[in-house]
């Protein structure tokens, strides 16, 4: 007898219009696990399953792995997980119909070299070779970015500083005096675009980051036609532009990243004007400790990072390693902490950790959410320590 609301293997797959056969090998992969077997081994879908057949099928369309969408659908029948990753595959498609366009015009333009000069054009050739190799990191792209997205958005909506970090960033800049500016990192552009009708009408900004893909969500997300910004790709350990170009340069999270801080702590001081400022902000040891420590009590084998990044560069440490090559250094900490009562986004952030947590929770993850919905019921309280280095090259 078949239970309402739920859909034979037959009725899933015409509705989903797929081959049995498909349904059952993902069975079979651990990805798509069916809701209800009766006593005789029949196995039932419901309206959930569908979406999450959905966003499995347009992951494989988009050409990743069984096991990338194995760790990437996790929990995504969940309405905030559901919806973030909808917008990140839109966004995703975006991309591949831009990289699609690129490698047809040179396509296009190595046909019509060969077919006016009888030979080949190899310079056309290697650009054919690099854009058919991009789909590998727009992949990449794609999971940085829905990293970044889960992180911003547990910070901004449930931090009890209702001014916000990036406001409160921005504050510092003090760009009233300040005519030409660079940030190292720059991600998506949201210290930007949340400060938009603050900027100076006289600036130019230039945003740079190592990450093509988040250049370009920067660029789409502060538009064209804005004539403040420019945009450059390069790895901040050589900064292409000449001595004394900026009044300020930023790094928002980013120097704990580097892997070697004393040749990208030259190159700023070098791009600085004299009398000019460099920011660069870090975390403390007890950033976000509790989330650690909850998933450590759910599975003790969890670990979120496998690199202490306050071990690099934090709070604690910084001033000792900025000291060398900037006449001042002063350090300013951003009061705030997380409280929050909902599950959802503290699970989406989990999940958009470094670490092992994914495969861990991949077969157990009915049993955290209902943990964490335990520990979120009665209000769950993160300690966050950040602040920034004020750095002067005098």
């Amino acid at each position: 007898m078949k239970l309402p609301g739920y859909y034979s293997s037959g009725e899933f797959a015409r509705m989903a219009n797929v081959s049995i056969r498909t349904i059952r090998f993902y069975d079979k992969q651990n990805i798509l696990k069916p809701s209800y077997v009766n006593p005789s081994g029949a196995r039932f879908y419901t309206d959930s399953d569908l979406a999450r057949l959905q966003q499995i099928l347009l992951l494989k369309y988009l050409g990743f792995s069984l096991d990338d969408i194995r760790e990437m659908t996790i929990g995504d029948t969940d309405y905030h997980l559901l919806l973030s990753a909808l917008k990140l595959q839109k966004r995703l498609i975006q991309d591949k119909i831009e990289q699609m366009q690129l490698v047809e015009s040179a396509i296009e333009d190595t046909v019509s070299t060969l077919q006016r000069d009888h030979q080949v054009d190899w310079s056309h050739m290697l650009e054919l070779i690099h854009l058919t190799g991009m789909e590998k990191s727009l992949k990449t792209q794609y999971q940085d970015a829905n990293n970044i997205s889960a992180r911003i958005r547990l910070h901004k909506e449930f931090s009890v500083n209702r001014q916000g970090w990036f406001p409160w960033i921005f504050e510092q800049c003090g760009l009233e005096e300040k005519r030409d500016v660079l940030e190292l990192g720059c991600g998506n552009g949201t210290l930007w675009t949340e400060n938009r009708e603050q900027i100076p009408s006289g600036i130019h900004i230039v945003l740079s980051d190592i990450s093509e893909g988040m250049l370009r969500d920067a660029r789409r997300n502060i538009g064209p036609s804005d004539r403040r910004f420019s945009f450059r790709a390069f790895d901040c350990h050589r900064i292409p532009f000449p001595d004394h170009s900026f009044d300020l340069v930023l790094a928002n999270h980013v120097l704990f990243y580097c892997e070697d801080l004393p040749a990208v702590c030259r190159e700023i001081r070098r791009v600085l004007r004299p009398g000019g400022l460099f920011l660069g902000s870090a975390y403390g040891s007890d950033h976000m400790k509790e989330i650690s420590q909850l998933v450590q009590e759910f599975d003790s084998r969890i670990v979120l990072s496998a690199e202490k990044l306050y071990e690099t560069f934090g709070l604690e440490n910084g001033r000792e390693q900025l000291q060398p090559w900037f006449s001042s250094v002063l350090c300013r900490t951003y009061e705030d902490h997380i409280q929050l009562d909902q599950p959802e986004p503290l699970i989406e952030y989990i999940l958009s950790c470094h670490g092992n947590q994914n495969q861990i929770l991949l077969d157990r993850y009915k049993d955290f959410r209902q943990f964490v919905e335990k520990k979120t019921a009665r209000g769950f309280y993160i300690t966050k320590n950040a602040g920034i280095f004020l750095c002067r090259n005098d």
